[in-house]
């Protein structure tokens, strides 16, 4: 038997989380962007609320936003896992021990590893791997990546010039 609380009830997953979400970050953005001038924080709030409630209004709008708020929460938790992750990497220490090319790597290392464990956790891993497997598709991915992996070392190898601007 599946339990019902407040948080699965439709009042709060069609219209209270969506009206908050675009409240916030329509509010976070005036702030931000200072759009209205300083210290408008009452008119960037009735701005706020006022594109929240117009967003209820449109059930089509209101469905996008409900429907996005599931992928924008797994995204969010996947930016900050990768964030952590980096951190422990790239903290900032006395002498920094590590040089900015082993950040740099551990850095796509983690990336990678956590690209390939949101695969296998959604279990999308095993279509990617038969995709990859199946005749030259994987062969080509590879010849493809190897070449943009070349490209990406010529264009960033650059030295630095040996005349000076003054």
């Amino acid at each position: 038997m599946v339990s019902e609380n407040i948080f699965t009830r439709p009042i709060f997953t069609d219209y209270i989380l969506p009206w908050v979400l675009v409240f916030v970050i329509v509010f976070a953005i005036l702030e931000k962007s200072k759009l209205l001038g300083e210290g408008k924080k009452q008119i960037n709030a009735i701005i706020g609320a006022v594109c929240g409630l117009i967003l209820l209004a449109f059930p089509f709008s209101r469905d996008v936003v409900v429907k996005l708020i599931p992928f924008l929460v797994i995204v969010a938790m996947i930016i900050f896992v990768f964030m952590v992750l980096y951190g422990f990497v790239s903290g900032e220490t006395k002498g920094d021990p590590l040089g900015k090319g082993v950040k740099i790597a551990f850095g796509i290392g983690i990336f990678i590893a956590l690209a390939i464990s949101v695969l296998i956790i959604t279990d999308t891993w095993s279509k990617v791997w038969s995709f990859l497997s199946s005749s030259n598709t994987g062969l080509n991915l590879v010849f493809v990546l190897v070449g943009a992996a070349a490209i990406v070392a010529v264009l960033f190898s650059g030295g630095k010039s040996g005349s000076k601007e003054d």
